[in-house]
């Protein structure tokens, strides 16, 4: 046997495991202890296992809790080197943030508009004790009804929320969206994309509010802010504006004592700190922007002294252990997942749009015009492998920006995107636009009078839409124009489970990539706890490689 070969070594050089001579009596040494770094890494797997380092009869290995006794009447003492308390997946995060939405664990998935987070996806993760939240962004009201009905069905008890989207060219739509939350008794709503508040958020916001028999604020609708901002936190983190509460009072939609008691509560419970993700983003670093918003949240508890202070989550590059362990040793309260849901065979997207995205690395996406914001310039990041969209989508923006009109398009220019993007006349686009925002909304119709750049941009607003609509139902012949939101994270999770059975998109079920991804997290914040003892494993031990589980048997 080879000595002097070792595989773990703590601070001082001193092996923990290694092919080295043992001393005498080794033989009686009771195989409940782990030597090897294999065996190491799965005692180190069992969450809810406590374990000890010890060192006996001259090797260093590891054992749980439950076998030291068989250990110490082997016929050697060991010695108790460093313990590791029991983590399981549970005690990551914030408790106040499971608590708050009677969940098992610090974990969501965020929505994708359009409904790819689907009605299934939700209750997936709402019956495993994870929160889920509606894509609800750009959907009819009667879409979004019917969904409603069918999460309210499977979560009678909670968990679940549904997207309200900032909507600054079609306000209409997000008053109808926060006219359902009221009417169908929707308790969470996921805001996202607010550039700053509106009368509609601060309605649903306020018409939740009331006094208890203990005269205490009772807060039944429950705001979690999603943004990249610090100056759109500071606006979530505040009360309810006071002249938008004169507002709602006047129009008679809220009670006195309801817009008494928004000036006494923020307007949000949770802030989701959204940094480098798919769809809207500022590509901002999370390892920046949380701790800025970490900071500013704390600052403003101190000014207001809030009951109960607002959580901060983070999203944004969230697909892997390391980054979502990363974001809670930041102080992050909860995790947000995003981008890696899509491809998740509950998401409501094509299996071509799925395929694309497991194919997917880190270095392939691009920023493209946003269709909700596109005459602002908005821009968001999508999957530039496989498909032409994001070229395309900014050649119409440079059109819009650079004309004052359809017609002021120079003929070739014209006759080119006529061909190779929308497939028909501009005249006939223009048509089916009007036929679209007849039934959806006809006020749009009348800010085009007299303005023909308007016009311009809903025409080509039409193809960013129809675009995300034949990405998700698998539009024959038009998968090189598919619109695919998607952040660089999606990349590092299919290098993640690279070579494992979820590399495959059909094995992907989005509570099976959440405890995956959980789970990787407590071990690596074992092995952390190691490190900073003196101890620590070798590559590859030090990584998570999933590997096919029953779930229902997790804590």
């Amino acid at each position: 046997m080879s000595t002097n070969t070792a595989l773990i070594a703590d601070k001082r050089g001193l092996p923990l495991v290694g092919n080295h001579t043992p001393s005498p009596g080794w033989q009686s040494i009771p195989d409940t202890i782990a030597f090897d770094p294999a065996g190491i890494q799965a005692k180190l797997l069992d969450l809810d296992q406590p374990c000890y380092v010890l060192n006996l009869q001259g090797r260093r290995g590891v054992v749980h809790a439950d076998d030291l006794q068989q250990v110490s009447t082997s016929g050697s003492e060991p010695e108790i080197i460093l313990a590791l308390p029991p983590l399981p997946m549970q005690q990551l995060g914030d408790p106040d943030f499971q608590a708050t939405y009677g969940l098992r664990y610090a974990y969501a998935a965020g929505a994708m508009a359009g409904g790819i987070a689907s009605a299934d996806l939700v209750i997936a993760l709402g019956q495993a004790g994870m929160l889920g939240s509606f894509g609800a962004g750009g959907l009819a009201p009667d879409r979004i009804a019917t969904a409603i009905n069918r999460i309210q069905q499977a979560l009678p008890q909670g968990a679940y929320a549904f997207n309200l989207i900032h909507s600054p060219n079609d306000p209409a739509l997000e008053r109808k969206a926060v006219e359902l939350y009221l009417q169908y008794g929707v308790k969470t709503v996921e805001a996202s994309a607010f550039l700053d508040l509106t009368a509609n958020i601060v309605y649903y916001r306020a018409a939740g509010l009331s006094l208890n028999a203990t005269q205490q604020i009772e807060i039944r609708h429950k705001v979690i802010a999603k943004l990249s901002r610090s100056e759109v936190a500071a606006k979530f983190l505040q009360p309810a504006p006071t002249h938008l509460l004169k507002e709602l009072l006047a129009q008679g939609l809220i009670t006195e004592q309801q817009a008494h008691l928004a000036q006494q509560v923020p307007m949000a419970d949770d802030i989701t700190v959204e940094a480098d993700s798919a769809g809207h983003t500022d590509n901002r670093p999370l390892v920046c922007l949380l701790p800025a918003i970490l900071s500013l949240r704390d600052t403003t508890q101190a000014q207001y002294g809030y009951a109960r202070s607002v959580r901060v989550g983070a999203a944004g590059g969230i697909g892997t252990p390391e980054s979502a362990i990363a974001a809670l040793t930041m102080g992050a309260a909860y995790i947000v997942t995003g981008s890696i849901n899509q491809s998740c065979i509950e998401a409501d997207t094509s299996e071509q749009t799925k395929n694309l995205l497991a194919q997917a690395e880190m270095t392939d996406v691009m920023m493209a015009p946003a269709a909700d914001m596109f005459e602002m310039g908005v821009r968001l990041q999508v999957l530039k492998r496989g498909t032409l969209f994001p070229v395309r989508a900014q050649k119409l923006y440079d059109l819009y920006r650079n004309y004052d009109s359809i017609e002021s398009i120079p003929p070739t220019e014209r006759a080119q995107i006529e061909k190779q993007i929308f497939r028909k006349s501009l005249d006939a686009v223009w048509q089916e636009t009007i036929a679209f925002f007849q039934q959806r909304d006809p006020a749009q119709l009348e800010k085009v009078t007299n303005h023909p750049k308007r016009k311009m941009a809903l025409i080509f607003r039409s193809y960013l839409g129809l675009s995300s609509r034949w990405s998700n139902t698998g539009e024959p012949g038009r998968e090189i124009d598919y619109q695919i939101w998607c952040g660089p994270t999606m990349g590092a999770f299919n290098a993640w489970v690279k070579d494992s059975y979820l590399a495959d998109p059909k094995q992907r079920q989005v509570v099976d990539v959440a405890h995956h991804i959980l789970r990787g997290a407590a071990f690596l914040q074992r092995l952390q706890s190691l490190q900073i003892q003196g101890l620590r494993l070798p590559p590859p031990y030090t990584r998570y490689h999933p590997q096919p589980m029953d779930i229902s048997k997790l804590g």
